[in-house]
């Protein structure tokens, strides 16, 4: 068996997933090509994986590296599963240009990896990559899996499996957090492992449409000790379910420019009240690579290094397909009628099964009316960015930017033009595929 892994140079990511797979029995001996085209950060990470691997594996994987696009054909050839966590452009310079330059147009974000100005321009530039490697995959390994991670999930996810015919799933883990974190954000003390729960809908924008302990719908009481949650860090999500009905998945800070409610030039007052963080994935950016330096020797050289099981949902996966165990998870992958009351071409999240035959989606039902629309209002945006990825075309790209919901109530029909035309300016080759 053979694992690529696809933007390996993310070594604290690789070593989630990766060491997941280490401490995995059917997948011990499996062989693992690390691709980046960062040759230093590529090298952390394989320092960091050996050394994983000869702890917690008696060294039974085999751990290759691949650096640069003409080393990609060898490490993709023959794998039986694909990891996808590449983020094209890094922080410096394209997530500073996703929010500088709306910024000068006075449209704020928080995130900007998902939906938005931010996400619309992420996905272009992630599928001008990925397109490249999607059909090298359908000739080097064409049975293979391809595990997408990397965001906008929705866009990406949703592009490949239109462009291409190789089984593609997207994994994130804000399902997997949703329930223990509400319940400690609540004071419920109850095992989060004895709780019935259902969750639908879209990535980052799926719902807890249900949640009960021993037969008891715990709903009424979240609800109630929600209102009294007065100052807290996740009050906008909490104003979302009182006014919507149902708890959503992602967090405040996501939920911000998904919806047109929030970040408002002409309401300032609203940003302090709902503990809006603006800018917040630039600072992120700038902790994670202060924190990076900081811990690169302690993580890279670390003889003792360990590892303990994520929450993460690949190395399950990947088992499951090897030894038919059968799992339920949560993933991204065609509606097809899953969800009735969205649209049948949609990525959507929701339970799926995962045996030999890969991962299969579960029929999830309607979801409420309200909350299905608030996801429809999504997934024209997500369309639209992957038919403009798709064709080349710049005015399917104006289209879906102009159907965002947080873009379009803040800045005019021109304003929007003129800022996707100064975006693809500022970003050159890495959009060239919009025409």
């Amino acid at each position: 068996m053979q694992i690529t892994f696809l933007g390996a140079g993310s070594s604290i990511f690789a070593k989630n997933i990766l060491g997941d797979v280490l401490l995995t029995p059917s997948l011990h001996s499996i062989q693992i090509h690390l691709y980046d085209i960062d040759s230093q950060r590529l090298e952390d990470s394989q320092r960091l994986l050996e050394n994983l691997n000869q702890n917690i594996n008696s060294g039974r994987a085999v751990i290759r590296s691949f650096c640069g696009v003409e080393q990609r054909a060898e490490a993709l050839k023959g794998s039986d599963f694909v990891v996808n966590a590449i983020q094209v452009g890094g922080y410096d310079p394209a997530t500073k240009i996703d929010f500088e330059l709306p910024a000068r147009y006075g449209l704020r974000q928080t995130i900007g990896d998902t939906l938005g100005i931010g996400g619309i321009f992420r996905g272009i530039r992630t599928l001008q990559v990925m397109f490249p490697i999607i059909r090298e995959m359908e000739e080097l390994c064409p049975r293979a899996i391809l595990l997408n991670y990397a965001n906008p999930m929705s866009i990406v996810t949703g592009a490949l499996l239109d462009y291409s015919n190789i089984s593609t799933v997207g994994l994130c883990h804000s399902v997997q957090v949703c329930v223990p974190r509400l319940l400690k954000y609540t004071g419920i003390e109850i095992d989060p492992e004895e709780v019935q729960w259902h969750i639908a809908g879209i990535n980052h924008m799926a719902w807890l449409l249900s949640i009960s302990h021993k037969g008891r719908d715990l709903y009424p009481q979240i609800r109630q000790r929600a209102r009294k949650l007065v100052d807290h860090p996740d009050k906008l999500r909490l104003e979302l379910m009182r006014r919507f009905g149902y708890y959503v998945t992602e967090s405040s800070e996501h939920n911000a420019e998904y919806t047109p409610y929030w970040i408002k030039g002409a309401y300032p007052e609203l940003i302090e009240q709902y503990r809006i963080p603006l800018d917040e994935y630039p600072r992120r950016c700038e902790q994670q690579i202060q924190e990076w330096e900081q811990r690169r020797e302690e993580l890279v050289h670390n003889k003792k290094i360990d590892h303990s099981h994520s929450y993460e949902y690949a190395a399950g996966i990947m088992d499951s397909v090897v030894t038919g165990k059968v799992r339920r998870i949560h993933a991204n992958v065609r509606n097809r009628g899953l969800i009735p009351n969205l649209p049948s071409d949609a990525v959507v999240e929701l339970p799926c099964l995962v045996d030999r035959n890969g991962v299969q989606g579960v029929y999830a039902g309607r979801i409420p009316t309200q909350c299905a629309a608030l996801n429809r209002a999504a997934i024209n945006v997500q369309q639209m960015t992957i038919e403009a990825a798709l064709s080349g075309s710049r005015d399917a790209l104006y289209q879906a930017a102009l159907l965002d919901p947080h873009t379009a109530a803040e800045l005019s029909i021109d304003q929007i033009v003129s800022l996707c035309d100064e975006m693809l300016a500022a970003h050159g080759d890495s959009c060239r595929i919009i025409q």
